[in-house]
Order: C-alpha cells, then structure tokens, then sequence
C-alpha cells in the first residue's frame, strides 16, 4: 500500500466506496468494529481493498493490513462478510500479531464486499448528511439475522431496517446511534443475544482559512490531512484560486464585509483568519463573531488584538462574554515551535482540541480511558 493511501483520511475512505459501487470493479471494506484493551485505531476505522489488491485507509500502525488485503481476495471469491479477531497483545501464546507497534488489545474486524447494501451511506456523505449503520455481526440463535443492516437518518429520526433486522434490538441501540450519528463515532453492543455494530458516519467539520498568504498554504495541508473540509477564502481575488491550493476542498473570493453572505457558516465551522491585513481581520472578525461558528482563530500577536480591540471601542462595539470565548487569538497551541508547519500545526492541533471538546494535555496525565464508551440504558 501507498504511504499517501494508508494515511488518506475517512473521506477518501468512503469516496473510494463510492467509486468501486459505481464502477465495474470490486472490492472489500474493512472495519473494526470492536477494540478490547488498546489498540491504535478505534471502532469505526475503516479501510477500503480493491479487486486489484490495493488499499486505501488503514486499521492498524501496519501489522494487518497485509492480512487485510490476503483476506479481502477471500471474502471477494465468497461473495460473503466475515468476522476475524486479531489478538495484537505482545505476550500473546501467538506471536504473529504482537509485534510490539502501538497495539495492546483484541481487535475485531469485519470485512464485507462492496455492494448496493451500502449505497445509503455513500450517497448521506454525497449529500453532506450524517448517518448511522447498524449491522448485526453476531446472532446465538438467529443466524438469518448476521449481515442484517439498518440506516439510521438523524434529520428525522427514521430507521431504515432490512427485513431480517430484529426491531426490538434497534429500538434498544436508537439512542446510541444517534448519538455517535452525531459525533462521528463507533461501538458495538450485546443485545438480548445480538452483537450489534452501530457506525456512526458524520460529515466532516469545516475548516475556513481566510486569507492567501504563504502561511496558508501548510494550515490548509494539515487540515485536510485531519479530516477536515477546508475552505480558504481569499480577499480581492488576486491569489484565491484552486492551483494555489490544491489540498483545499473549495477555495472562493469574497470580501471581509460579506463573508457571511459568501460562506456557510455553522457550529461546525472552525475559522482561521490570517489575512495579515489590520483592517480586513477586524472586519472579518466582527462578522464572523455574528455568526454560529464556535471558534475564530486570528493569527498575530496579543498586542495587536488589544489594537484592534481600541478600533472597536471607537466604533462603540463591544464584545460579549460569549464572543470572547469564542475567539482565540493568538492563536494555536503552545508547542514551542516558529516553522511554518510547526505553527499550522500548532493551529490546526487547537481547532482539534476544540471541535473535540477537549482541553489539551499530555495522554500521559489524563486519567481513566482515552477513548469514551457509551452505555446503554438496561431494561429495568
């Protein structure tokens, strides 16, 4: 596999599902679906095989997906999904997977040929929805039930099931897949004799960078590598064009004074401003601080935030709690480094933090698991 595919993110992922299911040739998808102990990928993770062996995505550091792509060729001449258990413990009796590279737990894996049956989600991700995908992957006595698939549809709360998905068991994990529809999120549950694998797709947080400085340039590539849907919004005109920035998913013209107007702006926006231009920053934070979005970035020194703020105090505009909360300036983490990929890295780590909810600190001094599970509610 190509260095570039095993890091590609969940959106090629998908968007390489949706090639194969319209194109004549097969493949397989991937997914781990249930993780006991630690492991370097979480529930959800997905990777995509083509008919000609190679992939796209990953589920480990590097010690399965070689086995992956074996296995694919299998579950293709099968025509059927499968199930495989991986033990990745270093003191395993069996040596093959413990191999010391970030993994210290049981992952399970289900791998199904691409077909019409996962039309539903490539077709939400198409239209920018969310979705959840419930799959049965066990069944103590009703086998006919494995494979079964339900689509969970969160802007009017449907389920989509097929015939031979048990509805009791769906109504019992609606709450969950809505919740992780929501998040982006994944787990699977055991349910009155059912193992159920919920996968909850959500579109992609959106990253704006305004401006189009040299500067730009890395914030963008990293953004894009980490998932995020990056739109770089250029002043003028003069430098706002898609071959200036190719990692870029949309790239648009506009001016300060309208880019509420030019842009879709929501709470899962994430906005960078970095124009270097005194005035068009304090009017492109004054309308961006007017919009749902739940952080404004602003690149520059502390000292020139307390400039601007003097310029808006003249104009007899002051900010609310609330909007200050919102604004980060300087901006980014403090990581110590002045390069421009340590600092677009520093900014795109505290876009992160925050469309996480996440305060940022070392792993080593966060208590309990890394990851949340979610529980769901008992019968009683």
């Amino acid at each position: 596999m190509k260095d570039a595919n095993w890091s590609a993110p969940e959106a090629d992922v998908l968007d390489s599902a949706r090639e194969l299911l319209d194109g004549p040739e097969r493949g397989v998808l991937a997914t781990i679906i249930a993780v006991d102990g630690s492991a370097y990928r979480r529930p959800g993770a997905k990777m995509v095989v083509r008919e000609d062996g190679e992939g796209i995505g990953h589920i480990t550091a590097g010690c399965l997906e070689d086995e992956v792509g074996r296995l694919a060729e299998e579950v293709l001449e099968a025509g059927e999904p499968r199930v495989e258990r991986y033990d990745l413990r270093p003191d395993t009796d069996d040596d093959v997977w413990g191999l010391g590279v970030g993994c210290n737990g049981l992952v399970t894996i289900l791998l199904e040929p691409l077909d019409e049956s996962y039309r539903a989600v490539v077709d939400a991700v198409d239209e920018g929805r969310n979705v959840g995908v419930v799959t049965v992957v066990d069944a103590e006595e009703d086998e006919s039930a494995v494979g079964a698939r339900g689509y969970y549809h969160p802007e009017d709360e449907s389920f989509d099931l097929d015939r031979a998905f048990p509805g009791d068991v769906a109504e019992r994990v609606r709450p969950a897949v809505a919740d992780l529809a929501s998040r982006g999120r994944a787990d699977s549950f055991e349910i009155e004799g059912y193992t159920v694998f919920v996968d909850g797709i959500a579109t992609p947080d959106d990253l704006v960078v305004v401006g189009t400085g040299n500067d730009v340039g890395p914030v963008v590539e990293l953004g894009a590598r980490a998932g995020f849907r990056v739109t770089v919004a250029g002043f003028r005109g003069s430098n706002a064009t898609p071959e200036r920035f190719p990692e870029a998913d949309e790239v648009v013209s506009t001016s300060p004074a309208r880019i509420r107007e030019k842009l879709d702006l929501h709470g899962d926006t994430y906005v960078v401003v970095a124009t270097h231009n005194f005035v068009d920053d304090r009017i492109a934070v004054d309308e961006l601080l007017a919009s749902p979005v739940p952080y404004v970035g602003l690149l520059g020194p502390r000292e020139r935030f307390e400039e601007m703020l003097e310029e808006f105090e003249t104009e007899e505009r002051t900010f609310t709690e609330d909007e200050l909360d919102r604004l980060y300036t300087p901006v980014g983490l403090d990581l110590g480094g002045g390069a421009p990929y340590q600092i677009a890295l520093s900014i795109v780590a505290e876009v992160l933090a925050v469309s996480n909810d996440r305060r940022p600190e070392h792993l080593k001094e966060r208590e309990g698991p890394i990851h949340e599970r979610i529980e769901l509610a008992s019968d009683d």
